[in-house]
């Protein structure tokens, strides 16, 4: 899955253990209703998000986590949790970039080769 937008926040690393570590990236989506989507980046991932600033508009590709955990009292509870493993600059759009160029005003000259006197099978 992927999520498009501008980057909103960029958290610093958190070492939530000795082992493992993560960083929090929040992404505006840019549509009617802008939504603010927190994006986690762990452990090695985390350094993706070095060469980001707030503002650059960005692709975020994602996997949707979940987790079942009970409590001491014996509750249930589930929790969700959107993990970034790859993250692209987007490019501003520009319309004549990727258009080839015209052809020159000679592409577009009546043909010279032309025989007039060649007759052709085509029945209309």
């Amino acid at each position: 899955m992927e999520v498009t937008g501008k980057i909103k926040v960029i958290n610093a690393e958190q070492q939530v253990s000795a082992s493992f570590r993560k960083r929090e990236l929040v992404v505006a989506t840019e549509e009617q209703y802008p939504q603010f989507i927190s994006i986690n980046f762990v452990q090695d991932k985390c350094d993706l998000l070095n060469n980001y600033q707030a503002g650059e508009a960005v692709k975020v590709s994602i996997n949707l986590r979940g987790r079942e955990w009970v409590n001491p009292q014996g509750e249930t509870k589930y929790f969700n949790d959107i993990q970034g493993w790859r993250i692209e600059k987007l490019q501003a759009e520009a319309p004549a970039a990727g258009m080839p160029a015209m052809p020159a005003a000679e592409a577009f000259a009546p043909a010279t080769n032309f025989n007039e006197e060649e007759h052709d099978d085509l029945p209309f």
